[in-house]
């Protein structure tokens, strides 16, 4: 090994990846920002870079962004625990239950391909305009991968794993919390994963539409005034709320499913 070459275990290691992200994502603003301002992308559409990062304090300040920010994500985390709950119930359900599977599992998967968000005066009518309105749209879009998955997840468990459960006389719930369930939980978080971006696109895009909320409304308001620096920052915020979801929910994962 040469000297100059970091150590097998050594610090630098475990920050790689992070400081390889960190720096693609510089390079990336300053590429940007030297192709906005030499005229080969039009600053009227996309705003350079360091305006951008100068307009976080002023969009902060002026906006009540924390405020915002809280109820998107407390709009996100409501329908997140939603599909969570009644998507994998729904799976198990329609795991369990064949005729039911054969009947609906099409239906579900069509669901997902469905433009929900524009079914929001309908929601409005049932909920009126209240976050109520948003989180609904975000559950039913976001419901159909969770259940899917649940159903992959359970149906793919290995033979041999229920053969064995089989062998110790295991009962039917037995069977599936010891069995089919932990065998099921890393298609599970794939489709609760998927679930939750769904979501969080709807919600933000039903804030958006009818002017009412978080973050959503925020990025209305921004850009009806042509503040495409703030506007850019309010998306910024946005993304903010996925990377807090992702991040709990991978800790979730790791506590459900610890590695060895």
């Amino acid at each position: 090994m040469s000297a100059g070459a970091p150590a097998r275990g050594s610090p630098w290691r475990a920050f790689a990846p992070a400081a390889t992200g960190l720096g693609t994502l510089i390079g990336f603003l300053l590429v940007a920002e030297l192709l906005i301002r030499i005229g080969v992308i039009n600053r009227f559409i996309v705003p350079p870079p360091s305006e951008v990062i100068e307009s976080f304090g002023r969009v902060i300040v002026e906006e009540h962004v924390p405020r915002r920010f809280l109820l998107t994500l407390s709009e996100c985390l409501t329908a997140g625990v939603m599909i969570t709950v009644f998507g994998v119930a729904g799976g198990v359900t329609m795991h369990r239950y064949k005729l039911l599977q054969q009947a609906i599992e099409t239906w579900v998967a069509a669901l997902a391909a469905a433009p929900v968000v524009l079914a929001y005066p309908l929601f409005m009518v049932i909920f009126g305009r209240s976050a109520w309105t948003i989180i609904m749209i975000g559950f039913v879009a976001a419901l159909p991968p969770v259940m899917l998955k649940t159903l992959e997840g359970l149906a793919g468990t290995r033979k041999v794993l229920v053969n064995v459960g089989k062998s110790f006389n295991l009962t039917q719930n037995q069977q599936f919390w010891k069995i089919l369930f932990p065998a099921a939980l890393p298609t599970i978080f794939v489709g609760v994963r998927l679930g939750l971006i769904f979501a969080l696109i709807n919600i933000v895009g039903v804030e958006f539409l009818i002017n009412y909320g978080g973050l959503g409304q925020l990025i209305n308001d921004l850009a009806e005034r042509y503040d495409l620096p703030g506007t850019y920052a309010a998306i910024t915020f946005v993304i903010l709320v996925s990377v807090v979801f992702f991040m709990a929910l991978e800790k979730v994962e790791r506590w459900l499913r610890p590695v060895d």
